[in-house]
């Protein structure tokens, strides 16, 4: 059994947000019900698309396990059709913007009427406020929730991070927000909103950043490079570049083969507790008792003489020879992994992190697997529906709709013609 067996959710998203929030949830065993509209369906099947005649990978990669049926709500028929939907599914996901749902006639207090058990959940891009009605993107969220800012080194301009943390973040957040809101209904029997804004999803993420910005009032933040080499700080959270952000001095250093390799470093830390270690690793055991190398707080000025003399080291090695070389003395280290190393590695495949997925129109192509691992609910990734795909079975096996009855709603043009099934 799955964990979420039996869950129905109807899923009016799109894009990213939603899609990564609606997917982890089909993949604990929720069924997904996507709603499309005829004939257009996510504008992601058709955006950067890299084999003619086929969804795309932005499309596929964010909506596995999922139903597809394409629905005019705008349509009388189709309004009744999206009505039943509504008392008959657990969940509705959206990220509309803001008032649209309203506008198709299913506001929030209409969908209570339907089905008092609904869990509405909504992305937003701001929270309620001065900026809830602005259109938000991946690397606004980024900016408007303090990452931006933060990111990039200190002679610099501001940086936004290449992992998706506003909008697969956020949906990440959404999920969690939905799941919590399922295991109360158990305990009051009621539905309820859930609202995920992409600002606070990034903010969330970046609270070390916040725990800066206050302890600033105390003085300069020691670990940060820019105080061993002077450099006088503001009155907000500074870029850091590589710099640790636990308190411990790291950076990013250059590995054997980095002239012609751009991804040939590793990270590393000298953390406190195996200071001494790393001076026997890397050929300076005199570090260990020099006057000003023995604490912390005595290397603070000296962080940039001490990561030279590291990075010779660490410049003799490959990345995986300083991990193995490392790892055994508690040393701190990874190496700086491209896409195209994660995507050939075995053992990210062996856990389902990385899965082969056999699409009809595209073939085989790579995808993330589910980042959560349950004993009790395993993970099987199957393949995103073609548009439409199974919008008989869904008005039919979902619904109740009898054949008669399926074959007035086509007439009506609520709903987009059968897919034939996939092979």
């Amino acid at each position: 059994m799955k964990a979420l067996e039996g869950v129905k959710i109807l899923d009016f998203t799109h894009v990213q947000s939603g899609p990564t929030c609606t997917q982890l949830l089909a993949w604990f065993g929720a069924d997904v019900i996507k709603v499309e509209r005829p004939g257009v369906g996510d504008a992601t099947r058709k955006q950067l698309v890299d084999v003619p005649g086929a969804d795309s990978l932005y499309f596929t990669m964010l909506n596995h396990n999922k139903r597809s049926i394409e629905l005019n709500p705008k349509n009388e028929t189709g309004k009744q059709v999206l009505e039943r939907l509504v008392k008959t599914c657990d969940v509705l996901v959206e990220n509309f913007a803001p008032g649209a749902l309203d506008r198709m006639g299913f506001s929030w207090e209409r969908i209570q009427e339907l089905n008092p058990r609904m869990i509405m959940a909504s992305v937003k891009g701001f929270g309620p406020g001065k900026y809830e009605d602005c259109k938000v993107y991946e690397n606004v969220a980024q900016c408007a929730g303090g990452s931006a800012s933060t990111t990039g080194f200190l002679d610099g301009i501001p940086v936004v991070t290449g992992a998706q943390i506003g909008d697969s973040g956020t949906g990440l957040h959404l999920a969690l927000g939905i799941v919590t809101a399922l295991y109360q209904r158990e305990q009051t029997g009621r539905g309820q909103k859930v609202l995920a804004a992409m600002q606070d999803g990034v903010l969330n993420l970046c609270r070390v950043k916040l725990r800066d910005q206050q302890r600033l009032k105390a003085g300069p933040l020691t670990e940060y490079s820019q105080y061993g080499e002077g450099i006088p700080f503001g009155d907000a959270t500074p870029r850091a570049g590589n710099d640790s952000g636990g308190g411990q001095p790291g950076r990013i250093l250059k590995c054997k083969g980095w002239e012609t390799d751009p991804n040939a470093y590793t990270y590393f830390i000298t953390q406190a507790a195996v200071w001494e270690k790393i001076c026997d690793v890397i050929g300076a055991p005199e570090w260990k008792t020099k006057e000003g190398y023995a604490t912390p707080p005595e290397r603070l000025d000296k962080l940039n003489e001490i990561f030279d003399r590291i990075e010779q080291w660490t410049m003799t090695k490959t990345k995986f020879e300083v991990m193995d070389t490392c790892n055994p003395f508690d040393i701190p280290v990874g190496p700086i992994l491209s896409m195209k190393e994660i995507a050939e590695d075995e053992g990210l495949r062996a856990t389902g992190t990385i899965v082969e997925v056999d699409h009809p129109k595209r073939g085989k192509y790579l995808s993330v697997g589910c980042p959560i691992k349950m004993s009790d609910s395993s993970v099987e990734v199957v393949r995103s529906p073609l548009l439409g795909e199974h919008t008989d079975e869904i008005l039919t096996d979902v619904l109740g709709y009898s054949q008669s009855e399926l074959e007035s709603i086509k007439q009506s043009g609520a709903v987009g013609q059968a897919k034939a099934a996939a092979e």
